[in-house]
């Protein structure tokens, strides 16, 4: 069912930011996303993974070429001492008909990109970096750095962490009402660091590795053809302040953990030295109270943010944006609504919106947080 001249503006052409360009399409609802890379998927991520409740969403029949399920789970001390061998997902199996699959990030994004239809393709545009948003109580116009311009009825910020998106949303929201409760402008908090790297496949497809450690954790996995490390280290004290690593940086990180074992007779050194593409960052945690104010709303990390190694972050984007993109949709084409709602109206539906994600959220955040925390 079309309806009309209602444009939603992605800002963010990531995993989420392009699986939520698929149902606004399914939708009838009018997009354009803004990515800031000059590439649809630049190599230098890691893996995500899907659990089935996401893979409800009709984007499997494009993954399952490159992705791997994760059949076996084994825990190891860090002289490679297995103590924990389980079938974990198993009744996952059983009762769904898939276990969690695995995938490289790059292929994901170009997976999901290239199913999207001819005809809207040309929506996705690159980059296209954000430098400023203002909003009426009847359009938005989205500034890049470029000088162009792109007007909609509303934005969508799927752009991270580190969210522009967020930061123009909360200074417009002050703007008009200085009082107003807001999440600060650094609303996550940092206590772990996690570097990363990805290499050809040393082991079968589909197995999860840990290796627990005091103030130090190992995650190692394999899909169809990468191998994965995630060497995550607690901080002497939690901070809000962001850092910049540097390759001396992912060097050393490397170095710390070199002897500990990811097998019985893999060691971190022994893929390292074969890696493939690696990266570095902090690993912030928290989960805002403002998912959207006027015309922009939020999803994805830009909102909540949560320790990796429960493999449901990308998840929790997955489900904002089919929470979202249905009300939206039920809000456009209610009868007594106009094709483009009044700022009162969006903001009535963010708060199902956020109902709607609230406790599955918390879920996922404190599951997420309590993993890492036992594995350290």
């Amino acid at each position: 069912m079309a309806t009309g001249d209602f444009k939603v503006i992605i800002v963010g052409g990531g995993p989420v930011g392009l699986v939520a360009a698929h149902p606004l399409y399914k939708a009838g609802i009018d997009f354009v996303v803004l990515e800031c890379s000059n590439e649809v998927a630049v190599d230098v991520g890691a893996c995500l993974s899907i659990l089935p409740p996401s893979l409800r969403v009709d984007l499997l029949n494009g993954l399952q070429d490159f992705a791997s399920e994760v059949i076996l789970r084994h825990v190891y001390t860090r002289d490679g001492h297995r103590f924990k061998a389980c079938n974990v997902f198993d009744e996952c199996k059983k009762n769904f008909g898939t276990r969690p699959l695995i995938f490289h990030r790059a292929e994901l994004v170009h997976s999901l990109y290239d199913q999207l239809p001819a005809e809207v393709k040309p929506k996705f545009l690159l980059e296209k970096k954000v430098t400023d948003i203002q909003s009426t109580g009847t359009e938005v116009k989205v500034f890049c750095h470029d000088g162009s311009k792109y007007e909609g009825s509303m934005v969508m910020g799927a752009d991270g962490v580190h969210s522009r998106t967020r930061r123009i949303m909360r200074r417009l929201a002050l703007e008009t009402k200085p009082s107003a409760p807001w999440d600060p402008e650094t609303p996550f908090t940092t206590s772990f660091r996690c570097m990363w790297a990805s290499f050809n496949r040393p082991i079968e497809p589909g197995a999860a590795f840990e290796t627990h450690s005091k103030d130090k954790s190992i995650v190692f996995s394999t899909s169809k053809e990468r191998g994965w490390i995630f060497l995550y280290e607690k901080l002497p004290q939690p901070t809000k302040e962001r850092t910049t690593y540097s390759e001396k940086d992912i060097e050393a990180m490397a170095s710390k953990f070199a002897d500990y074992h990811i097998t019985d007779s893999l060691k971190v050194k022994d893929v390292f030295a074969e890696r493939m593409t690696t990266g570095m960052s902090d690993i912030q945690e928290g989960t805002c109270n403002n998912r959207g104010c006027g015309r922009i709303v939020l999803v994805g990390d830009s909102i909540h943010k949560m320790c990796p190694n429960a493999g449901l972050g990308y998840q929790s984007g997955i489900q904002d944006v089919v929470s979202f993109v249905n009300n939206l949709r039920r809000l456009i084409t209610s009868s007594g609504v106009s094709n483009n709602p009044s700022v009162s109206d969006l903001e009535e539906m963010y708060k199902t919106y956020q109902a709607e994600r609230w406790d599955d959220l918390a879920f996922d955040t404190s599951v997420s947080a309590q993993t890492a925390r036992i594995q350290t």
